[in-house]
């Protein structure tokens, strides 16, 4: 997972990582950080965009899938996600989910994406974003290997 700026609060950073650690036990799982950028005040959004853009991609192999999560994309209940992430494993060498920084993607982000998932219509700041997509991989991993963490 690649995340635009760290994780500012310490409750949800450490949430973040004991899902991390737990999606380690089904699969390699990393969480890369692209630095904020420094004196936004003095760029408009759309050249923050593009600058995080650059970074992001330069973190992103052609080979690999890449996923962001955007509000424009496909939701999925906990149940569907786990088949599509079962799906997923089968015929992606490597896949990276992606959340952007405060404005979003850039074009050329939106371009080089295999697929976008929303996680809600609602908004959540892009820490909440993180902590509840990790919560839901290790949810899909554990419907995935017939495990008594989801109830339905």
């Amino acid at each position: 997972m690649i995340v635009v700026g760290k994780t500012t609060s310490k409750h949800i950073g450490a949430c973040i990582d004991d899902y991390a650690e737990r999606i380690g036990h089904y699969m390699p799982f990393t969480i890369s950080v692209i630095p904020e950028l420094k004196n936004t005040k003095a760029i408009t959004e759309q050249q923050q965009k593009e600058r995080e853009g650059e970074m992001i991609l330069q973190r992103v192999s052609a080979t690999d899938t890449l996923i962001l999560l955007d509000e424009h994309g496909t939701e999925h209940r906990s149940i569907e996600f786990a088949a599509w992430l079962q799906k997923k494993q089968l015929s992606a060498r490597r896949l990276v989910f992606v959340v952007g920084g405060p404005y979003g993607f850039s074009q050329q982000v939106y371009n080089r994406a295999n697929e976008m998932i929303s996680l809600s219509r609602m908004t959540f700041s892009h820490q909440m974003v993180r902590l509840v997509f990790t919560e839901q991989l290790y949810r899909a991993c554990t419907i995935i290997k017939g495990e008594p963490y989801h109830h339905e």
